[in-house]
């Protein structure tokens, strides 16, 4: 018998929120106002954005770095 492993944690709305701001504040070039944002994150949500950044090859620095350059606008 097989076990499926556990599903990843999911993130919660107003995670989702804070994590939205905090790319705007960095494409905005408002770091403080990011980390601000991302420090509202809780653990378990925290758990499923770096799972989902993950499945896309890439982490929250990478996204963070990339509104900043891009202004928050598709490269």
């Amino acid at each position: 018998m097989t076990t499926n492993p556990p599903a990843p944690p999911g993130i919660r709305p107003l995670a989702a929120v804070h994590l939205r701001e905090a790319l705007t504040a960095a494409a905005d070039g408002q770091p403080a106002a990011a980390l601000a944002a991302l420090m509202h994150i809780d653990a378990e949500s925290w758990q499923a954005i770096e799972h989902r950044l993950g499945l896309l090859g890439t982490d929250l620095l990478d996204a963070l770095s990339l509104a900043t350059r891009t202004g928050g606008r598709t490269p």
